[in-house]
């Protein structure tokens, strides 16, 4: 339906008023047909293009890779990981999200999947059935932001700046782990606040499942190392699909029961199934993609991109005629249209989309290409989270039982890092450092400011920093995290003063306090 309302927007386009802003001189069916079929943002565009050599064969990999037994693998690691402590099953899932988004790809899927297996553990340790949600959603949406096998919208990125997929996971590095610190701070926090209880998995010891089920990670690290050996993406998801394959075969016959010849046949039905499923988690991207390319050649045809972007900027000069004004109204602006076009289309067709209608009004204000397509990808993906659809939020409080808005927003909590760092990529030059683009004294302190904002942002939504945290207190470290990712060294300074007056006002409150935080620990020890 919407890519009918946009081939009837360039056909009829022309009968609007022209006065109107998104009035066009008109195209007629003989031009819509020649857009579509033979431009390069047409139907068989960059984006058909890209899921045709990469997203088909990477989406593959990950039904092989989970065929082969990856999956269980991860969790069982991450569950032996990290032992018995009343913050293990909060981070076991964090992990396990972490790792089984090589194999799925799919923020809502991985929420699934993990949700599946680990929300009986985190059931076990007292987690409410919204925060446990909540978790297991930002966990999942993981799986789209993390290196090595990003999200689609990665290929197209490298595609559109002609670019390496190398790069592209270069430049998704830094922003991934600071996405995973904002989701374990926030564990931390909320494991003392509500008090998680630890709970006994037997998974035995890391190391011997790390020599037993090792193997698994050589798929992941062939694909790096080819990449760094400038082999090109298709090339070095099929070594990896194959040694992946190979260590299943393998596998099979050292642990069959009987014989050989059927370990064989067992593991050729496996890689069929696998290669079956992975053909059909691969048809909605395909389908997409080619949707995509339809709504960005009548955008590209009618003018219609440029016109938003350039309204997109007007809005933002309306209200103040100041640069930096203009430019952090607009990347606030360019943020909530992205989150709106989430609502209604995935996560790929969004950032295509996005691209041809954010990516110039960003490029108007001089922002770099790596900075606003990051940008966009990142509010692409976090769609998955945002109210009031969140589609990962949603099939993760069916997991859990708990009440879906509460979980959105739970979701919102445990992804909030996510949602500003990338703002700070496009606000000031020393954003590039985030991304890794800059000489390494600007990166180191750019790093060391960002975790010290995630952790003032975990602060201000989890209320726990050495005991429970009063209200008063959360509002100094609001403006000090903010203040930090503005990423300018007399602002970072304000926002460390904001922070340090947060840690002095915290003890100070603890001290004239014991008797309440003491009350507050029965509490939870009780429940």
């Amino acid at each position: 339906m919407i890519c009918a309302a946009f081939v009837a927007f360039a056909y009829y386009g022309g009968f609007l008023p022209q006065n109107w802003g998104i009035a066009h001189a008109g195209v007629d069916f003989a031009q819509i047909i020649n857009a579509l079929y033979n431009d390069a943002s047409g139907f068989y565009g960059t984006p058909l293009d890209v899921a045709a050599s990469y997203i088909v064969l990477f989406t593959l990999y990950g039904a092989v890779l989970s065929a082969s037994g990856a999956g269980q693998f991860f969790v069982d690691f991450s569950f032996a990981a990290f032992k018995r402590s009343r913050t293990a099953p909060g981070r076991t899932a964090v992990l396990s999200g972490f790792l089984l988004g090589t194999v799925s790809g799919s923020g809502t899927a991985t929420a699934v999947s993990l949700g599946s297996i680990t929300w009986p553990i985190l059931r076990r340790a007292g987690y409410p059935q919204e925060n446990a949600g909540g978790l297991l959603a930002a966990s999942g949406i993981g799986a789209i932001l993390s290196p090595p096998t990003l999200g689609a919208a990665a290929f197209i990125i490298a595609e559109y700046l002609q670019t390496s997929y190398l790069t592209v996971l270069i430049w998704a590095c830094v922003p991934t782990l600071l996405y995973y610190l904002g989701i374990v701070f926030s564990v931390e926090a909320d494991a003392r606040r509500f008090g998680a209880r630890a709970v006994d998995v037997e998974r035995g010891s890391a190391w011997k499942l790390l020599l037993r089920g090792g193997y698994h990670f050589l798929s992941l690290a062939i694909i790096v190392v080819f990449l760094a050996m400038n082999i090109p993406p298709f090339a070095a998801v099929v070594y990896a699909t194959g040694v992946a394959a190979l260590f299943a075969l393998v596998s099979n016959l050292v642990r069959g029961t009987g014989g050989p010849g059927r370990a064989v046949l067992e593991w050729a039905r496996g890689l069929v199934d696998a290669l079956s499923i992975g053909v059909r988690g691969a048809l909605p991207v395909v389908a997409v993609c080619a949707a995509a390319g339809i709504i960005t050649s009548t955008i590209t045809k009618t003018g219609l991109g440029q016109e938003l972007a350039d309204a997109l900027v007007q809005a933002a000069i309306a209200v103040s005629q100041d640069p930096t004004v203009i430019l952090v109204l607009t990347v606030v602006f360019s943020a909530l249209a992205v989150g709106v076009l989430g609502l209604a289309v995935p996560v790929t067709a969004s950032f295509i989309i996005a691209w041809v209608v954010i990516g110039p009004a960003l490029g108007e204000l001089g922002v770099a290409d790596a900075e606003r397509a990051m940008f966009i990808f990142y509010y692409a993906v976090l769609s998955e989270v945002t109210p009031p659809t969140a589609l990962a939020a949603v099939a993760a409080a069916a997991i859990t039982g708990g009440r879906v808005i509460p979980t959105m927003m739970q979701a919102w909590k445990y992804t909030l890092p996510a949602f500003l760092v990338p703002i700070a990529f496009v606000l000031t030059d020393n954003g590039a450092a985030l991304l890794l683009q800059s000489d390494v004294v600007t990166a180191l302190w750019v790093l060391a400011a960002s975790v010290v904002a995630v952790g003032a942002l975990s602060v201000v939504t989890g209320g726990w920093l050495f005991g429970p945290v009063p209200a008063a207190v959360r509002l100094l470290f609001a403006p000090g995290a903010l203040c930090l990712l503005y990423l300018e060294p007399p602002v970072v300074a304000v926002g460390l003063g904001f922070c340090a007056l947060g840690v002095v006002a915290q003890l100070l409150f603890r001290r004239r306090n014991p008797l309440e935080e003491s009350q507050f620990k029965e509490e939870l020890d009780a429940d």
